[in-house]
């Protein structure tokens, strides 16, 4: 893995309504008839510059990012990227099947507990020394999946829950070479990891080291004192805003190179709300908190990418309860530095006729597969080969042979 590239990913977890996000003006099914209550009226809506979609109003914090000549005749970064109709093939509209299967990187595969974004590090790094004991984290009160695997990866909901009160007297020292002298946890584990007077000491010396070394780290990227984010940058004033600025912070004074985070509340199944309301807010609050990230990681920004995952998409139909139901394919954001920013697989010449019921008379059908997604990421901006890709995510080529187009390669970077 390049020392410099980094990677924050966002699971948007319940499964988001990828049609109100980047919503597909051209399609003349986008109406009040199939949506009354969460239609969004194309004078309010914000102009993507492709002539056929438009982004959500409450995207509005992410103008800066997304605007360019290039894009939208507009000043701005050009470094916001939406991609459209994004999913897999045997598509699960069971949340535990599909998060299971975005994580793994399997679809189908309902029982491996491993991570594709784990495998990738784990083969990057030898997690086993300390010195790698902090090269990714995961900022949520539960193991991420697509972090989990056999070596340890910390995860914790924040950061000052991973020390101590009594800070370094907890650590200790690790011995000197007589290996008699150190003290507290380092002490336990900093000698070697065979000793003939405590013959269970190798099985658990590489933990215990990784744990001290990644409650050092931390420990001493708290002890640099309160954060405060660079360039004026605001993070929402929520759980979630709050992990993204410690994200940042880790960023900027850790070892870190892959962060990530959950974000609930998507499965809108009631009162989802057209202009305001539950998933409008939902998509403000992520959009302020990729702006305060860009605002506040410019120093990194070339070699950074911030990218949203979620299971699954909404019916395109609205449901009777002024909300929307499991489905099929739905958005993803990228953003980044090096991302060629703009709206992907929603435009006049790709979405074709009667799309937002291209999959059983009731589903947006995907046109691109997440892996495809994952592996541009994985061999532009991490310098992966191609073969690797099976390895990352297992039966990868198996897949683009039996559907070519969902793996067709977007370019966005």
């Amino acid at each position: 893995m390049p020392a410099g590239k980094k990677l924050i990913f966002i699971f948007l977890q319940g499964g988001n309504d990828g049609i109100n996000t980047i919503i597909p003006r051209g399609d003349a099914d986008y109406n009040t008839t199939n949506r009354p209550s969460l239609f969004v009226p194309e004078n309010l809506a914000l102009d993507s510059g492709n002539g056929f979609a438009q982004l959500h109003p409450a995207l509005s914090p992410l103008s800066e990012l997304y605007n360019h000549s290039s894009i939208n005749g507009l000043p701005g970064a050009g470094n916001m990227a939406f991609l459209h109709r994004i999913g897999y093939d045997g598509q699960s509209r069971s949340h535990f099947d599909s998060q299971h299967f975005w994580q793994n990187g399997i679809p189908g595969d309902a029982d491996t507990e491993e991570g594709f974004l784990y495998r990738r590090i784990n083969a990057a790094y030898d997690l086993n020394l300390p010195e790698n004991a902090f090269v990714a984290a995961g900022l949520n009160s539960s193991q991420l999946l697509a972090l989990k695997g056999k070596n340890m990866i910390p995860n914790f909901s924040r950061t000052q829950d991973f020390t101590f009160p009594a800070g370094q007297h907890f650590l200790g020292q690790p011995p000197s070479e007589l290996d008699v002298d150190g003290r507290a946890l380092m002490g336990l584990y900093g000698g070697q990891a065979d000793d003939s007077s405590k013959p269970y000491r190798s099985l658990v010396h590489g933990a215990g080291q990784a744990v001290g070394r990644t409650m050092s780290v931390i420990q001493d990227a708290l002890d640099q004192g309160a954060y405060s984010p660079a360039n004026g940058a605001v993070y929402p004033d929520t759980s979630m805003g709050r992990k993204l600025m410690e994200a940042a912070m880790l960023m900027k004074r850790t070892p870190a190179k892959v962060i990530g985070l959950r974000r609930g509340g998507f499965d809108t199944h009631q009162r989802q709300g057209q202009l305001t309301g539950s998933h409008p807010n939902l998509l403000s609050e992520v959009a302020e908190g990729i702006n305060a990230l860009y605002q506040d990681l410019q120093d990194q920004w070339q070699d950074l990418l911030v990218v949203t995952m979620t299971e699954f998409g909404r019916t395109s139909r609205e449901n009777g309860s002024a909300g929307t139901d499991h489905a099929e394919s739905s958005v993803m954001f990228v953003a980044g530095g090096a991302v060629k920013g703009g709206v992907y697989n929603c435009d006049g010449q790709s979405w074709g006729d009667h799309a937002m019921f291209s999959a059983r008379d009731r589903y947006l059908a995907r046109s691109t597969d997440f892996r495809a997604v994952f592996g541009e990421i994985f061999q532009k901006h991490f310098g992966d080969t191609r073969e690797q890709l099976d390895t990352w995510m297992p039966g990868y080529s198996i897949a683009e042979m039996d559907h070519p187009a969902d793996f067709k390669p977007l370019s966005f970077l």
